[in-house]
Parts: C-alpha cells; structure tokens; sequence
C-alpha cells in the first residue's frame, strides 16, 4: 500500500470506524464509497500478535496498544508488575492501642553493607483525635496520625528483619520550622552528603487543613548527626495557585546532573479535591529550588514513588484522581504518560533504587521496598488499627530481572477479600428502600 493511499485509509478509519462521528464533509460519495471498500478490503488482524506496529489502520485501541506501552503484551512490558507484600520484622507497635505509628517511609539505600529506611514515627500518650476533631488535639495529644511525630529510621541486612535505630530527626523547639511536627522524608546523597528533605509543620494537621513546607536537614554520615536548616527550601505556592497551602511527600532524585525533587499537593475543596505531584529544581541541595511552570506534572496519585527508568523518570500512581492504579513513565522527567495499569499499588511506596542519585541516563528500575497501611484499610467504616505500620513489597519494574510470577495479569485473591468490601449501613438502607 502506497503512503498516501494508507494515508487516506487512516483519514477515512477515523470517520468510519469511530461511532458517532463524521467523514470529512468536503469527500464525495464516492470518495467515500470508496474508502469504505479500501477498509472492506483489509484481511483480517493478525492471529499471531505483532511485536511491532502493524502498517495498517487501526483502532484507537490498538493505536494505543502500540503508541503509548513498552510491549503489546503485559508480560513484555517493563514498566508493568503485580506487587506482593511481605509483614516486617523488628518493629514494635506496644498495645496496638494507637499510640505508636510508623508510616511514610523514604526511598531506601545501602550504605556500609546495611539498607538504611527513613519514616514518620509518632509515640504519643493516646491515638489521633482525627482530621475533623483536630480542634480538640493538644500538645500532647496529636490530631492526626502524622501529628507531633519525628523522623527515625531503621537498618538492615536482607530487608525484611530490621533495628531501629532511633530518632534522625527530631521536632525543634518553638517557634522553629516543624516544632509541631516532621514527617514524610527522603534521602538526597549528593557529593558524599546526606540530605533529608521533610514536611515541617508549625500547627497541628488539620486545623487549617494540611498547610506545610518542605524543609531539610543535612549530614556528613547516614547515621547523622543532622543539622536542620531553619527555612523553608521549597515554599509554598502563591495565593491562588495549587500548592498554595502546602508542599507535601518531598521526593529527591539525580537527574541530569541537577536535584529533582517531585513533590505533591492537595487542591480545591474538600471533599471534591484532587491530589497530584509537581516538580522543583536546583543545582543545589539547599537551594534556590525553581518550579516547574507545567506543575502539576500528573492528573492522579496521592504520593510521591518515582525511580529513573532508562532515560527517563517512572512514577507509581496510587489511590486519586481518574489515572490511579497506574505506572507512568516520561522520558524526559516531566512528561507523563500511562505505561501500564496494575493492582495492589504500594501506598507511600519507599523503593530500594541503587541509581537513585547516579543513574546517567540508564534508570534500571526496582525489584522492592517499603509501603505503608494505614488503620483504616480494608475494613468498611475506617474500623481497624489505629495506626499505620510498615510492610515490604515486592514487584518487577526492572530492567535486571525477569520473573514472570510478576507480570502475571490474572489476580486471583480469596473470596473473603472481596467480602472485606462491605456495603455500609446508609447503603443497606438506600437498597431496603428501593426494594420496598
């Protein structure tokens, strides 16, 4: 087929394929006619799937197929993974009365033969009064699971059985930056410092929302000391644009011999908010940080889990917005686009990434790393633990190994999980009601 021939076929495949839309109001009949019997014509797709794309009109499923995944096949695709997830050995959480909590954990790297995790942990006299209640919270009583908490961080030999190691970072004395709390850090290694990025918050979580900026603190050694900057290195937003209350889940990566530090933020009004993730940059751990003028860089997700991928930056979406439960991929660090749709995504995913500070261009990807669950998940009603604690996972999103357990797509979990997923009594009553 010659190409201005399948050029027309392609024109006409819109029009004709396409239900509810039009061919071009200038064709005639006959061109028309025509184009109908060019596609008529067509043999059938091929039985054997193509690894390439087919030289042929296609659906704008296909097109797809093609366009925007690594591979036709999710088994071939690099960028796609089921996750399993493995309890963790070491931690204490005392009575399970709420008063301990361990969630947000950082990315992970491996220092001295040893993985080293950083994460919020919060020991308090008695559990969240919750976002709502935030007014009744005290300066001993935290309003919400990440209120009055402090940074730790914890090492290890496989992974999985791990020491805390006690405090990194600690909340400063008022009025400093962060008095009331530090939490939801990352690591930054850069020329043989150790930076630790974090939310600093000088009011308790909730009572004006969630408002913050992003702080850090730096060390010769991963096991500290840490001196705090007492400034804001990445402020938030101006008044009107999307981060304009808060610069959240601080995120630094190498790439291009400059600091990327994603980061995310909540905007409009509850409950009809969306959360995404924007991008900042500098030359310098401390700064001066520069926006990016396309923030927010993503549609969806609620946290920050990114790792270099080949040329380019991938980013795991979880819970919000329209493209939730998705992996992305931008070969530039800025344009995102959907690579795969998965399931069981790890919530505050910290990755080990080996090449998390030095990938030059050749992102492998990630095999594991920390997530957290929170007191509510899995149970209708937001009963549960209340507290969240850190669990392993596991996936194949690299370039170094093949395991197909992994990109299995069939996902087949016990009845009793499906179960989990309740209806609640104001649902129960709305059906009573509409079967009477």
């Amino acid at each position: 087929m010659s190409k201005i021939k399948y050029l027309v076929v392609m024109v006409a495949s819109v029009g004709i394929i396409s239900c509810g839309q039009q061919t071009d109001k200038n064709a005639t009949k006959e061109d028309v006619k025509q184009e109908e019997q060019s596609l008529d014509s067509l043999k059938g797709y091929p039985w054997d799937i193509p690894q390439t794309k087919p030289d042929r009109p296609l659906s704008a499923a296909n097109e797809r197929l093609y366009d925007r995944y690594m591979a036709p096949r999710p088994q071939d695709n690099e960028l796609f993974s089921q996750f399993k997830y493995t309890e963790l050995k070491g931690f204490d959480y005392g009575k399970d009365d709420g008063t301990i909590s361990r969630r947000d954990p950082s990315k992970i790297i491996k220092e001295n033969g040893k993985f080293y995790v950083w994460y919020t942990h919060r020991q308090t006299v008695k559990p969240p009064v919750g976002f709502s209640n935030a007014h009744l919270s005290t300066d001993a009583i935290p309003s919400t699971d990440w209120d009055l908490a402090d940074i730790w961080y914890a090492t290890s030999k496989d992974g999985i059985t791990w020491e805390e190691q006690g405090p990194a970072i600690k909340r400063p004395e008022k009025p400093a930056l962060g008095w009331r709390s530090v939490t939801t850090t990352d690591i930054l290694k850069w020329e043989g410092k150790y930076y630790l990025y974090f939310q600093a918050f000088s009011e308790a979580s909730g009572t004006k929302g969630d408002h913050c900026p992003v702080a850090v603190a730096h060390s010769d050694s991963p096991d500290g000391p840490w001196a705090i900057v007492d400034q804001e290195i990445i402020p938030n937003g101006e008044s009107g644009t999307w981060d304009q209350y808060s610069i959240h889940d601080p995120y630094p990566l190498v790439y291009k011999g400059k600091i990327y530090v994603y980061y995310k933020a909540a905007y409009g009004v509850r409950p009809e908010y969306l959360v995404a993730a924007g991008l900042a940059i500098a030359d310098n751990p401390l700064g001066p940080f520069k926006k990016h003028p396309l923030n927010p860089l993503f549609n969806s997700g609620h946290e920050t889990a990114l790792f270099p991928f080949k040329e380019g930056i991938a980013a795991l979406i979880t819970r919000d917005g329209n493209e939730n439960s998705t992996i992305q991929y931008a070969p530039d660090g800025v344009s995102f686009d959907i690579a795969s749709v998965s399931a069981f995504l790890p919530f505050a995913a910290g990755s080990y990434i080996p090449d998390a500070f030095n990938s030059k261009g050749n992102g492998r990807g990630i095999t594991w790393g920390i997530s957290h669950f929170t007191g509510s998940q899995g149970y209708p009603e937001g009963r549960g633990r209340k507290y969240s604690y850190l669990a392993r996972f596991d996936c194949d999103l690299s370039l170094d190994l093949d395991d197909p357990q992994m990109k299995d797509t069939r996902l087949y979990l016990h009845p009793e999980v499906y179960f989990s997923r309740k209806l609640s009594k104001k649902q129960m009553e709305r059906i009573r009601k509409e079967s009477e």
